[in-house]
C-alpha cells in the first residue's frame, strides 16, 4: 500500500505584529481608544511584554489609560523573583504594575493547571476598575493548544470556543499573531523578557502539547493552526446561537440574580443545562464539569421544596432555597460546608467614603457610594465616616411608624439564610442608618434635608454578582 501524501494547502499569512497593527485590532474590538482604561495581565514573559510594550508606545498619541497586573501564585521558588522582574520591566515602560498574591490550593482530584487558571482569573477580575478592559496576551499557538486540549477533555461547543477575541470586559487582541512575531517585535527593539521555568515542565499538559505534539502536527499539516482557528470561530458562532436561546429562557426564569426552579423544570434537559451554563457565565463564575451540571439540572431541581441542596466546584457553588436557585463565588479549595450564620461576625470596618468610594467587603463583593442626581441620599446629611458591621441578630430599623426587625427586611428581599450574614449594615456612631442599598434612615434622605445639594445612592454588590 502506498503512503498517501499529506495534502498541500496554501497557508494563510500570519500578520506581522506592530503597535499600529495592535491599535487597529483594538479599535475593531472596543471602538475609539481615547479615554479607554486598559489593564494588561502581565507575567513578564515574551507575549505579555510585547503586548505591554506596544501599548506603552501607543498610549501618548491614542489617549488611553494603561496599567498592568502580575499574579504571583507562589508555586515555584522563583515566583517572587519573577514578580520583582515584572515590576521592573513595567517600570522601564513607565507603566504602573501591581502584584497580586494569589496562592493556589488544589482540591483533591483537581488539576493544578485548571485550579491556578481559575484563581488567576478571579484575582484579575477582582482588581479591575469599573469600565476597565482586561487584556490577555494569548496568541495563535495558545488558541491552537486550547482547542486541542478541550477536544481531549471532551468539551462541548462552549469549550471549543473558549478563547474568543472578546468576552465581556476581557480582550485577546493577539490571537491572530504568532509567538515568533511577538518575540521578533521585542528583539528588534532590544526589549528583554524573562522565561518562566515552568514552561519547560512537561508534566503539565499544555507544555507537553506545545513541546512534543505541536511540532509534529505542524510538520505534517502546515496550515493546522489556521484551520483549527477557523473551527474555533465556527464553534463561537454556534455558541452565540446557544446563548441567544439561553437568554430567552433566562428572561422568564430570572428572579433578581436567582432563577425560579419551577420555570427551569418546564425546560427540556438540554435547554435547562444550556440556560444554567449561560447563567453562570453571565455571573463570571467558572463553569462546572458535566457531572455537576447534570446534578444541578436533575436532583437539585427535583429536590423537596424545603430542602437546601448544594453543589460546589472550584471557584463557585449553586444552592437551592425554596423555589429559587442561587449561585455565588467560592474560594478555590474550600471544601467546608458553608454555615447559615458564621461562628463570629467579621470585624467592623471604618469607611471614609470620600477618600474611598468603593469598599471591598470581607465576605466578597463591595459597597459603593455613587453620585446620582436622582439618588435618595443627601450627601450633606451623611456622616464623615460609616462604621460597617454585619448581622449578629436582634437588629432593628427605625421606620416612620415604629421599628421593624432587620430579619423581616431580609425576608422581604428573599435573601436566603446563608447570605444574610454578608449584608453590610451601616452605622453612624451606634445608630443603624442603612442596610446595604435596601433601606436608609429618614435623616439621610434628600426630601428630609432642607439644604438640598448633591445627591447619591448606595450600591451593594454581593459576592459573585
Amino acid at each position: 500500500m502506498n503512503a498517501r501524501a499529506a495534502p498541500r494547502r496554501a497557508v494563510r499569512r500570519v500578520p506581522a505584529f506592530s503597535a499600529p497593527w495592535l491599535a487597529r485590532q483594538l479599535r475593531t474590538q472596543i471602538g475609539s481608544l481615547r479615554g479607554a482604561q486598559l489593564c494588561v495581565a502581565f507575567s513578564g514573559g515574551a507575549d505579555s511584554m510585547a503586548l505591554l510594550a506596544a501599548l506603552a508606545a501607543l498610549r501618548a498619541r491614542s489617549g488611553f489609560q494603561l496599567r498592568a497586573l502580575h499574579v504571583n501564585h507562589r508555586l515555584q521558588p522563583q515566583a517572587d523573583a519573577m514578580a520583582a522582574s515584572a515590576l521592573q520591566a513595567a517600570a522601564t515602560l513607565a507603566v504602573d504594575c501591581e502584584v497580586l498574591r494569589a496562592p493556589v490550593r488544589v482540591p483533591r482530584g483537581a488539576s493544578l493547571e485548571a485550579t491556578a487558571r481559575t484563581v488567576r482569573y478571579a484575582a484579575l477580575r477582582a482588581r479591575l476598575a469599573e469600565g476597565e478592559w482586561l487584556l490577555l496576551a494569548q496568541h495563535r499557538e495558545d488558541q491552537f493548544e486550547t482547542v486541542l486540549l478541550q477536544l481531549l477533555r471532551g468539551a462541548g461547543v462552549a469549550g471549543l470556543a473558549a478563547m474568543p477575541l472578546k468576552s465581556g470586559t476581557l480582550l485577546r487582541p493577539l490571537l491572530p499573531v504568532s509567538s515568533a512575531a511577538l518575540r521578533g517585535y521585542l528583539q528588534r527593539r532590544r526589549i528583554r523578557w524573562h522565561e518562566d521555568p515552568s514552561n519547560a515542565d512537561q508534566r503539565f499538559d499544555r507544555n507537553y502539547l506545545r513541546l512534543q505534539l505541536t511540532p509534529l502536527i505542524e510538520a505534517r499539516w502546515p496550515g493546522a493552526m489556521q484551520t483549527v482557528a477557523r473551527s474555533a470561530a465556527l464553534a463561537a458562532e454556534a455558541q452565540m446561537l446557544l446563548e441567544t436561546l439561553a437568554d430567552r429562557d433566562l428572561r422568564v426564569a430570572h428572579d433578581g440574580a436567582a432563577l425560579q426552579v419551577s420555570v427551569l423544570r418546564r425546560l427540556g434537559a438540554t435547554e435547562c443545562r444550556n440556560a444554567l451554563r449561560r447563567w453562570l457565565a453571565l455571573m463570571n463564575l467558572p463553569l462546572p464539569d458535566q457531572r455537576r451540571l447534570q446534578e444541578i439540572a436533575g436532583p437539585v431541581l427535583r429536590a423537596r421544596h424545603d430542602a437546601q441542596p448544594l453543589v460546589a466546584w472550584p471557584g463557585a457553588e449553586v444552592r437551592r432555597h425554596g423555589d429559587l436557585l442561587y449561585a455565588r463565588a467560592r474560594a478555590v479549595g474550600n471544601h467546608a460546608q458553608p454555615r447559615a450564620v458564621p461562628a463570629a461576625a467579621p470585624r467592623p470596618l471604618r469607611w471614609d467614603w470620600r477618600a474611598r468610594p468603593r469598599l471591598l467587603l470581607p465576605a466578597g463583593g463591595s459597597l459603593r457610594l455613587v453620585p446620582d442626581a436622582s439618588g435618595p441620599l443627601a450627601v450633606a446629611a451623611l456622616p464623615a465616616r460609616f462604621l460597617i458591621r454585619f448581622r449578629v441578630g436582634g437588629e432593628r430599623l427605625a421606620r416612620e411608624h415604629g421599628q421593624q426587625a432587620l430579619k423581616r427586611l431580609l425576608q422581604e428581599h428573599h435573601l436566603p439564610p446563608w447570605l444574610r450574614a454578608a449584608v453590610p449594615l451601616l452605622y453612624a456612631g451606634r445608630r443603624l442608618v442603612a442596610v446595604a442599598d435596601w433601606w436608609c434612615a429618614g435623616e439621610l434622605l434628600h426630601q428630609n434635608v432642607r439644604a438640598g445639594g448633591p445627591r447619591a445612592r448606595l450600591r451593594w454588590m454581593a459576592a459573585g454578582e
